[in-house]
């Protein structure tokens, strides 16, 4: 008997995530990536312990592949430098059982794709229509012949054309009000062992220490969509320059990037869950299914939790029809839905109402703010994350 197909449409975390699940389950699988090679610059990202639990779930070490160095604590401060609020990492590894880790997404991803069969990832295949015909998708791609499939996993990102072709009546994305601006920069010499996130007056400034040793920086700003400079490096100069050490010498690092190299988006949520998470033998994923603002850390990590929950729903690639000569994998794909579809769309809701707080501009509205996260103590703030951090679980 063939093994069941499955054609991923999108190389990224979600996608390569579920690749790797699917094959390990014992899938043929086929990812199309419309981007002609592998990322090789980039933003990081951070693994909570759900992500983590999700990785190792199928049998992915992300410290082992992309490397384990843990900043030694996290905590949110004022443009001033005073602490507001900071966490030891290991009060959460002795809470959740692991600390989070940052990694460059590149080298994740990269460890994702080596765990693949060399000729399962296609770059430069970009994915034109999907059919979704009963029993065998028919996938068209810009180049080569069609592809026909059991499944098809839609992890084509947050402006997923999948998305907008199934669900005509859904209202798209919604603009949370705010850009932002991500870079790399190799900075030992500041030796700067924190997380944090710096909170002013309708802007925020995040340093992440990554597990290959340089530094993740990220930055937003309110203002309309749309908004750009000429220079980035001089913007981000201009907004944060004045800010406490040693966010100007991370800036000095900056300036010598190329200013390709500083990435700038417009940040976007989906304006209201999907109705469901499939349709037919179709299951969206990740920001294709419910891109959130990236206030909680857990874009990445739920699409790790959606990819993982997926191929655990579904079939193995080479077990039979049911006893009745029913294919299993619908009812998979509705069970996906029931059991991604709530949680996902709760962190939606959740990251979205936390971004207001960090960009408030009223001067006395971000003074309250500053003294509420003040007077909670670390120890009740951590336990507010336990929803994330312990959610993970794959259906029964």
């Amino acid at each position: 008997m063939p093994k069941r197909h499955a054609v991923v449409v999108g190389a990224g975390i979600g996608g390569l995530t579920a690749a790797v699940a699917l094959h390990r389950r014992g899938w043929h699988v086929t990812v199309c990536e419309r981007a002609a090679e592998a990322p090789t610059t980039g933003a990081g990202i951070g693994l909570a312990p759900n992500a983590l639990r999700a990785l190792d779930a199928i049998g992915v070490d992300a410290a082992l592949a992309a490397g384990s160095a843990v900043a030694t604590t996290m905590g949110v401060r004022r443009s001033s430098g005073q602490w507001l609020t900071r966490t030891d990492t290991a009060d959460m590894a002795a809470r959740y059982g692991m600390p989070p880790i940052a990694v460059p997404r590149p080298a994740l991803t990269a460890a994702l794709a080596a765990a693949l069969p060399p000729e399962a990832v296609r770059y430069g295949t970009a994915v034109t229509a999907v059919d979704d015909a009963p029993g065998h998708p028919i996938i068209r791609t810009a180049v080569g012949p069609d592809l026909d499939a059991d499944l098809v996993v839609a992890a084509d990102g947050i402006h997923s054309p999948l998305r907008r072709a199934f669900f005509p009546a859904h209202p798209g994305l919604h603009y949370v009000g705010e850009t932002a601006w991500r870079a790399l920069v190799d900075a030992p010499d500041l030796r700067i062992p924190a997380m944090s996130e710096t909170w002013g007056r309708g802007e925020r400034f995040g340093v992440t220490p990554l597990s290959d040793g340089r530094l993740y920086l990220y930055a937003t700003a309110v203002v309309p969509a749309g908004t750009r400079s000429a220079d980035p490096r001089a913007e981000l100069r201009d907004r944060f320059g004045s800010w406490h050490d040693p966010i100007p010498a991370l800036l000095d690092r900056v300036a010598l990037l190329d200013p390709a190299d500083v990435l700038h988006n417009d940040l976007y949520d989906l304006a209201a869950p999907l109705p469901r998470l499939h349709h037919g033998r179709i299951a969206w994923l990740g920001d294709a299914a419910h891109a959130m603002a990236p206030n909680l850390g857990q874009g990445g990590c739920q699409a790790i939790e959606d990819a993982v929950v997926l191929a655990h729903l579904l079939p193995g690639g080479d077990s039979p029809a049911g006893s009745d000569g029913s294919d299993p994998v619908p009812a998979a794909l509705g069970a996906y839905t029931a059991a991604r579809r709530d949680r996902t769309d709760a962190v939606r809701v959740r990251a979205r109402r936390f971004g207001r707080l960090g960009a408030l501009r009223n001067p006395l509205a971000v003074a309250a703010r500053d003294l509420a996260v003040r007077a909670t103590p670390a120890r009740l703030a951590l336990r507010g994350m336990d929803d994330l951090f312990n959610g993970f679980r794959l259906p029964s």
